[in-house]
């Protein structure tokens, strides 16, 4: 099946794609995390959303979500690794499973975490975004998680039912309360890894004192980079290069949020993502001619 559009991350920016996506009729899919947006739950208040005002971050999420339920917009959680143009259509990955869009809006938001070094270098030859895509790979073998949201929690237990044997280092401080739903088997390091190494596969993660020979190394963040998403992608610096009507160097591809730069506001993400959803609408339009 091919989708219209095909919109990645659930945030205000996707969600509003979406909502126009459907008021449009189009055929499309949205991927994301059903909970939404962490960022938005953990907001005290916030001041300048357009209309409702002194609303806090919990609230706006579920003035999200019911807008979503009434229109009838599920998020699908399979996690987009690699986005591939071919041509007339895009093909999204998610481990061994392929999804076809004619176009693609990325609303993957910002990660504030610095690469670590090897990170780029070995992706895909043992450094890896999502567990439950690439977890069969490593039947048997040594892995490490590195955990900055409590997803990580639940990606290192289900790695330990298939690895030999699972690390999980907490990348976050605010991951360590929740420690208690790390599976009891898995070994806990408290220390930050300085560098992921290796030949032809990663073979090793380093720390300032020690080293960890392990097949691979798993970094469960919110967001991954967008370059490392999408080969040719055009960046500023960390953010995804767009004009005004959202539309990035490849054409049927539109970026919007977060992602695109600052100011990092909710207002001004579902703004573009109302761009983007009626870019890609007429991107459609103009090539089904």
């Amino acid at each position: 099946m091919r989708y219209d559009i095909a919109i990645i991350g659930s945030g205000p920016a996707g969600l509003s794609a979406a909502v126009n996506a459907k008021i449009r009729n189009k055929n499309f899919i949205i991927f994301g995390n059903r909970n939404l947006s962490s960022k938005i739950e953990k907001a005290p208040v916030v001041d300048n959303y357009l209309g409702l005002y002194n609303i806090t971050g919990q609230n706006l999420k579920e003035n999200f979500q019911n807008h979503i339920d009434s229109m009838n917009i599920e998020i699908d959680e399979h996690k987009i690794t690699n986005v591939y143009a071919m041509g007339d259509y895009f093909a999204l990955m998610s481990g061994s499973e392929m999804f076809e869009a004619t176009t693609v809006i990325i609303a993957i938001g910002t990660d504030s975490s610095k690469s670590i070094n090897g990170e780029e270098e070995f992706l895909g030859r043992g450094v890896s975004y999502c567990a439950t895509c690439d977890a069969p790979l490593y039947r048997d073998k040594n892995v490490c998680v590195l955990g900055y949201n409590k997803e990580s929690i639940h990606e290192a237990n289900f790695l330990n039912e298939i690895a030999s044997k699972t690390y999980f280092i907490p990348m976050r401080n605010t991951l360590k309360n929740d420690l208690d739903s790390v599976d009891k088997d898995i070994e806990i390091i408290s220390k930050k890894p300085t560098e992921i190494k290796g030949e032809m596969l990663v073979n090793e993660l380093n720390f300032e004192d020690q080293s960890l020979k392990v097949d691979g190394v798993f970094i469960i963040k919110d967001s991954m980079s967008p370059k490392n998403l999408v080969p040719g992608l055009e960046m500023n610096d960390k953010h995804i290069k767009v004009d005004v009507d959202m539309k990035t160097n490849l054409a049927g591809l539109f970026a919007c949020g977060d992602c695109v730069g600052r100011p990092y506001s909710y207002i001004k993400a579902a703004g573009q993502g109302l761009t983007a959803a009626l870019s890609a609408v007429d991107y459609l339009a103009e090539n089904s001619k």
